[in-house]
């Protein structure tokens, strides 16, 4: 597994080893000790996610507050999307900043958001299966957003006439984040 730095400290994309020939391929796609290792920190994962999605389709920005704050460890099984990560920890230098990344079936990179950031992710193929790892469990109380569109943060979703859910359409602009990390 290789280990790739952002812009942003603590965020980070992991690159499998594959093994592939003309029957297939494989990979590990998780081992605990080494995505430890790799990041230097001990994390536990409590929840498995998966979600599927139509083309265009944006779903986020979304965290949990504390005390039952997740960090992520996202992955593609199928198709493609741009996952985004956006710092929310008021006492960071990057406090607002942002780092995307393509995910795919095909490149079958991971990326590790920890807890204290807002996360969402566009869909750039009809049946996108996305996989999650969490270390904290669900808390409707603790959820929280941010407009998958604010002009402040200006992300590049890379989808046009994205399709939206209602709930995400009514998010706070980041400006009116109170963040409690």
């Amino acid at each position: 597994m290789k280990l790739i730095e952002t812009k942003i400290k603590d965020l980070y994309i992991l690159e499998p080893r594959v093994f592939g020939d003309d029957r297939g391929y494989f990979f590990e796609s998780f081992n605990s000790q080494t995505f430890q290792e790799l990041i230097g920190e001990e994390v536990e994962f409590v929840q498995d996610n998966q979600s599927m999605s139509g083309e265009n389709i944006v779903r986020g920005l979304h965290f949990q507050n504390p005390p039952f704050a997740q960090g992520k460890l996202v992955r593609v099984i199928k198709g493609e999307v741009i996952d985004v990560a956006v710092d929310i920890r008021k006492d960071s230098p990057t406090y607002g900043e942002h780092v995307s990344v393509r995910l795919s079936g095909e490149n079958n990179r991971m990326f590790w958001i920890p807890p204290g950031f807002a996360h969402g992710f566009s869909s750039l193929e009809e049946g996108t299966i996305f996989s999650y790892k969490c270390t904290n469990y669900y808390s409707k109380e603790s959820e929280g957003s941010v407009a998958w569109d604010d002009p402040e943060l200006n992300i590049n979703w890379g989808v046009e006439n994205p399709i939206i859910s209602e709930k995400d359409q009514e998010s706070p602009l980041f400006r009116d984040l109170k963040s409690k990390f």
